[in-house]
């Protein structure tokens, strides 16, 4: 199955995303919990799909989404936004991200939008 990044700043988040996506036999490449330490690791393992999400510290996920697709075009990246946030995920879908997904994580949906992105 396909090898993700997942990159969100709260701890709990990555381990929920990293169970559902474990469940599914896909394997986790890496974690971060920032947009520089995700353009940093996306370079350094170039994982199939990225979960990326959109309010962090330090660099939040529009710009990492957009300095992640400058360098790697064909990069297949998932933003995560919590509720009330349609506007950011707009912008992101209008910058590249190839779909979204919504926190609290439904399990299904998760997978659903991972099934998709990667093709």
């Amino acid at each position: 199955m396909a090898r993700i990044l997942i990159v969100d700043d709260a701890k709990f988040m990555r381990v929920t995303l990293s169970n559902i996506l474990e469940g599914a036999n896909h394997t986790i490449a890496g974690e971060a919990e920032n947009g520089i330490e995700a353009v940093r690791l996306y370079k350094e393992l170039l994982p199939d799909l990225v979960t990326l999400d959109i309010t962090m510290p330090e660099k939040n996920g529009i710009e990492a989404l957009k300095e992640i697709l400058e360098e790697f075009p064909a990069a297949k990246i998932m933003m995560c936004s919590a509720m009330g946030q349609q506007k950011m995920v707009v912008e992101a879908i209008e910058a590249g991200a190839k779909d979204f997904i919504v926190k609290p994580f439904d399990s299904s949906r998760v997978l659903e939008a991972a099934e998709r992105v990667l093709g």
